[in-house]
């Protein structure tokens, strides 16, 4: 991390450190991580918690088709900014298939191989998003458990990838029909099945908060933007130029703090005040090697802002 000005401070009457946020303050802009049961399609999950929990904006990251269950993940309001980020996060599968006829293990191991890498994957005809035919990576395709014709799998995929058509192509490959039985999804990018919860423990937590007024379950539940955005490099800003930020203005460099090191024009970047808030993500108009010699001029532009406008109070006219 570079220091650009090591006297910088932040007021304490604007903002909010993340961890210290109310229930009410994250969901204006947070994730929840949904465990997905077998039935509704992604869309009904998120009108459902939407509805239930009163908000105006909440979407779902990554589709699940109806019957498979797993990570699912949740925005809330300018979290929703967010949904472009998260699909392309590469995701993990557990898939049975039932096949045909039997068949010798190795033989199935050998047709699987053929379907790791770089492989065309065209979406069925019954998947819940149409899209053009196009080529996915599968860097895993493992054999867990087989009994002779139910074949149980861990599938490591880039996003987009349509499993059941792997189901497809393996058939075709091994001259039997093969069918998807069961698909759960235990992961998507950092995120898993372990930090997840259940829609009715959602809907408990939710209960208890507004019913009880007990928001413990809902703290541990609604996760800050910030921790999506942990694999972005950052660039601490000061007060008022997060105000500025918000507004979509271009960041100065009067109004850095500090950068991380090696950052080039065009790279990422996610913008946070001196109390770790995103304010948006933006590209670098310049080298971190070059700003520490700048006085003036722009350091980077937004391209998705986070912060809600006035969260810090604005520094010039009208």
């Amino acid at each position: 991390m570079i220091i650009l000005d090591k006297d910088a401070k932040t007021s304490p009457d604007y903002g909010t450190i993340p961890s210290d946020r109310t229930i009410e303050q994250l969901l204006e802009s947070c994730f929840i991580l949904l465990d997905k049961s077998p039935g509704p399609s992604s869309h009904q999950v998120s009108a459902w918690a939407r509805d239930m929990m009163g908000l105006e904006k909440l979407g779902h990251g990554g589709t699940l088709d109806p019957f498979a269950s797993g990570l699912l993940p949740l925005l809330s309001g300018k979290a929703m900014r967010l949904t472009g980020k998260i699909l392309t996060h590469d995701k993990s599968y557990l898939a049975l298939f039932k096949f045909g006829k039997e068949l010798e293990r190795n033989e199935i191991e050998e047709k699987m191989a053929m379907l790791t890498g770089k492989v065309y994957n065209v979406p069925p005809e019954i998947s819940a998003v149409r899209v053009q035919v196009r080529t996915r990576k599968i860097s895993r395709f493992d054999i867990l458990d087989y009994d002779g014709t139910s074949l149980l799998t861990h599938i490591e995929c880039e996003a987009g990838t349509y499993v059941r058509t792997m189901a497809r192509d393996l058939g075709l490959l091994l001259d039997t029909p093969v069918e998807l039985k069961e698909l759960r999804r235990p992961s998507s990018g950092e995120f898993s099945l372990n930090q997840s919860i259940t829609m009715q423990q959602l809907a408990d937590a939710y209960w208890l908060w507004k019913e009880k007024g007990d928001g413990n379950a809902m703290l541990r539940i609604l996760h800050p933007i910030e921790d999506m955005l942990s694999d972005l490099p950052r660039v601490v800003v000061k007060d008022g130029a997060a105000a500025a930020l918000s507004h979509g203005a271009p960041l100065l460099r009067p109004g850095v703090v500090s950068i991380d090191e090696e950052l080039s024009v065009g790279s990422e970047v996610l913008l946070v005040t001196m109390k770790g808030e995103a304010v948006a993500i933006a590209k670098m108009s310049q080298n971190s090697k070059v700003i520490p010699d700048m006085n003036q001029g722009e350091v980077a532009k937004p391209n998705c802002v986070l912060m809600k406008e006035d969260t810090y109070p604005r520094s010039w006219k009208k």
